[in-house]
């Protein structure tokens, strides 16, 4: 919002200078964010008088003129022609300074010395465009600085207002905030409205169709008006707050706006068909071309301003061309109304029209203000553009509401504030806020809040107010009150940290995806039609389709990161992802959200490089990932179960993760078909934990046992065995021997091929045996070792090679 100095004079008496009323307007949470004085620094152009004017010698277009600043008579050549001999100009002299740094030194024009320049409105910074000099009134004093003369010294403030303030939206509204915390009265223009004994009904209609989008509409009538360029009071006015000026009429109403905080809008009447308005809604693809000469596509949810036939005016935002005041336009149905700042917000945001007029009906103008804004703008109008007023006016408000009042208590308002305000100057403080303020039982107060201030709605809305005024530099600072309390990391955020710095470890990188996802995310992975994952949560107003839903797995999200990864050419890939799923619960509100961990590794195991080979990643990194995880964490007795655990894994390539009875996840290679489904095109390997089960099975505690201090002993077993045994059973028959001497048991050949007879797979096994005790000798070594090949033989029913 822009406002000068001299216009809040207008309103409110006060003795501030710019600087303290910039403070003071901050610290009213009415942030001044920038301040331009206006003439500052320009004290040397001057008014002068032009005693000579004639032609150059050596330019056809320049003239040479004697100027005369009160002090000395000055050769100045000037090349605008739009002035003569006894005129009153403005001068810069030597060693002014103009707006955009340009410095006026003594120079040579076509051989003719020239001490200065005579400036336009332009040059001075006055108007955006300027056709000549700036001729001054007669009968200024001499020598006088022309910012001082023509009364033009003043401030601009640059008001940063947040969307709740609307009220300051306006420079009367800035004035009252200035009037409230002063203690003194604004004085508003008075409106002295002449009509004329007709009737206004004889001579517009008004019909509002949709009294939701527009509670309140209010127009009057004007006849005989002539549209003529605006009075210079009007024009500085306008000016000097960034407002370009077009006529007397339409000034009038951008005056008001910027006075009132009440957007108006002036129609030409003999342009509108019947003479009538009609508020409704715009039919679905309805075109209107706006005034700015652009054609606009309108919804249903946009509300126009029509006349009998057609939309003349974009509610709110902008009017059109087809009623636009014009030089030849006489006759005046000028508009004042309330509309419903949701939709104008809409509307402004979807065709992308931002306006002064819609800025402040976006966050909500005055519905109590409309018909003085109306009253005010009328009497401008018959002044500046004579005319005659239609008798009344008519003003549609079907829903009029009295403002409900607050019950606001004053003791309540000085302890959250930390003051110790007396009952009386708080309630001095609302009527200073024009509050209407009356006592309840109790020492509460109900409080009415003036229409203006829409933002008022509860008693902490009062609090602030309170606040406010009575300075929050008068707070007074104190050190908040705390308990020092060690926070630690429950056991659940403990492991969780653990889980994600083991899987960095291993090199993997963690994503954050969002928590959202398409709906074919399940098709894509293969899910049954019964499976629980495809039942997930809708959102009630998803951005766009590919994200409606909330994620009932993680791996969707896991793997468009890879292949989005892929299509930028990174193609060495460890990935994981540690967040929760959303899983709907049959009569609950709230979804079940389980954390899951999900990884993807593919490319390269170790990267390119001249002293390595460049191995693909295969199941083996993903499981020995998960392995090395499980024995950091403490979760024991780790089963991999190859019962082809997901659809979207790889058939043989794949097996769920179990510990005792207990599902935790599964690990394997995605399947080819869901590869294809996420735009993959080489091998991608995945595993899913549950990290709730593995939460729980997560040992606390570990029990370290010292190392034997005799020595150990190895023996090896080659054996064969049908293809279909998993070399897994061969493990655990071994370790059902329970022979405590039994230290370590690894698997270092697996073979199939030549020598090897058909269905059958060569295993070796390399045992370690070591006793806590004593030095095992070999009988009792080997002993032992047959009767771990006869548990062999009989259990598994391998041959010995």
């Amino acid at each position: 919002m822009n406002v000068t100095y001299n216009w809040l004079k207008e309103f409110v008496d006060f003795d501030l200078t710019p600087d303290q009323l910039a403070d003071l307007l901050t610290m009213l949470g009415l942030e001044v964010e920038g301040m331009e004085k206006l003439g500052e620094g320009m004290d040397d152009v001057v008014v002068a008088v032009v005693e000579e004017k004639r032609q150059h010698p050596n330019a056809d277009k320049l003239s040479l003129c004697r100027v005369n600043n009160g002090t000395e008579v000055l050769d100045v050549v000037c090349g605008a022609q739009n002035f003569k001999q006894g005129d009153t100009v403005a001068l810069a002299q030597i060693g002014a300074t103009l707006p955009g740094d340009f410095k006026i030194k003594r120079s040579k024009i076509r051989g003719e010395e020239s001490c200065g320049m005579l400036c336009s409105e332009k040059e001075l910074g006055l108007a955006a465009e300027s056709a000549g000099i700036m001729v001054l009134p007669a009968g200024l004093k001499l020598g006088t600085p022309v910012f001082a003369a023509l009364g033009l010294k003043d401030t601009l403030f640059e008001i940063g207002l947040t969307p709740n303030r609307a009220d300051c939206l306006s420079a009367v509204g800035i004035a009252r905030e200035i009037a409230a915390k002063l203690g003194t009265k604004i004085h508003c223009p008075e409106i002295a409205v002449k009509e004329s004994d007709e009737p206004v009904n004889r001579h517009i209609g008004v019909t509002v169709e949709d009294a939701e989008y527009c509670p309140r509409y209010a127009a009057r009538y004007l006849s005989g008006c002539r549209i003529a360029p605006s009075p210079e009071w009007l024009v500085k006015r306008l000016n000097a707050i960034g407002v370009r000026s077009i006529n007397n009429v339409v000034d009038v109403t951008n005056l008001v706006m910027m006075e009132l905080g009440q957007p108006l809008h002036a129609f030409d009447c003999d342009r509108l068909a019947g003479q009538r308005i009609v508020v409704r809604r715009a039919a679905e693809g309805e075109r209107f071309t706006t005034l700015d000469s652009q054609q606009r596509t309108l919804t249903a949810d946009d509300l126009v301003i029509c006349d009998a036939e057609r939309p003349v005016a974009l509610a709110g935002v902008m009017g059109g061309e087809n009623s636009e005041i014009a030089d030849t336009t006489t006759n005046i149905l000028l508009e004042s109304a309330w509309f419903l700042p949701s939709a104008i917000r809409r509307t402004s945001k979807r065709l992308g029209l931002h306006t002064e007029s819609s800025h402040r009906f976006e966050r909500g103008v005055d519905i109590g203000g409309v018909i003085h804004a109306l009253d005010r703008a009328a009497s401008l109008i018959v002044e500046l553009a004579g005319g005659r007023l239609a008798k009344g006016s008519l003003d549609i408000y079907p829903g009029r509401r009295e403002p409900a009042a607050i019950t606001f208590r004053p003791q309540r308002a000085n302890a959250m504030i930390g003051i110790d305000l007396p009952r009386e100057e708080i309630v001095a403080i609302l009527e200073r806020l024009e509050c209407a303020v009356t006592e309840l039982p109790e020492g509460a107060l109900a409080v009415v809040p003036p229409s203006y201030r829409i933002d008022i709605e509860r008693e902490i809305d009062l609090v602030e107010e309170v606040a406010r005024l009575n300075g929050f530099d008068r707070i007074p600072a104190t050190l908040p009150m705390a308990r020092v309390v060690s926070d630690r990391p429950t056991r659940h955020q403990q492991l969780e940290k653990s889980v994600r710095d083991i899987l960095v470890n291993h090199g993997m990188n963690e994503i954050i995806n969002f928590s959202f996802t398409a709906p074919g995310a399940a098709d894509k992975l293969l899910l049954a039609g019964d499976d629980p994952r495809r039942s997930s949560i809708r959102l009630a107003n998803p951005l766009v389709d590919e994200q409606s839903v909330m994620r009932t797995t993680l791996l969707p999200g896991v793997l468009e990161t890879v292949a989005r990864n892929i299509s930028f050419r990174t193609l060495d890939l460890k990935l994981f992802e540690m967040r929760r799923v959303y899983l709907p619960v049959a009569g609950e509100q709230m979804p079940h959200e389980p954390l899951y961990v999900v990884g993807a590794l593919t490319g390269s195991r170790d990267g390119m490089g001249w002293s390595r080979a460049n191995e693909a990643v295969d199941f083996f990194d993903a499981k020995g990932i998960l392995e090395n995880l499980f024995g950091q964490v403490g979760v024991g007795g780790v089963k991999w179960v190859a019962d082809a655990p997901e659809p979207f894994y790889h058939p043989g390539k794949s097996c769920s993760i179990v510990v005792g009875r207990e599902r935790i996840g599964s690990v394997g290679e995605l399947h080819p078909t869901v590869q294809d489904n996420f735009g993959l095109d080489k091998p991608v390997y995945c595993f899913e934990l549950d990290f709730e089960k593995v939460l729980t099975l997560a040992r606390q505690k570990r029990t370290i046992a010292a190392p034997s201090r005799f020595p150990d002993s190895t023996r090896d077993i080659a054996m064969l065995a049908p293809v279909e045994l998993p070399v897994e059973k061969v493990i655990e028959c071994i370790h059902s021997v329970k022979a405590k001497e039994v230290e370590q048991v690894d698997i270092f050949d697996l073979y199939q091929g030549k020598g090897i007879p058909e269905g059958f797979k060569s295993i070796a096994v390399r045992i370690r045996y070591r006793s806590y005790e004593r030095t095992l000798t070999d009988d009792e070594i080997g002993k032992l070792h047959r009767k771990i090949v006869d548990s062999l033989l009989n259990k598994v029913k391998v041959s010995i090679r």
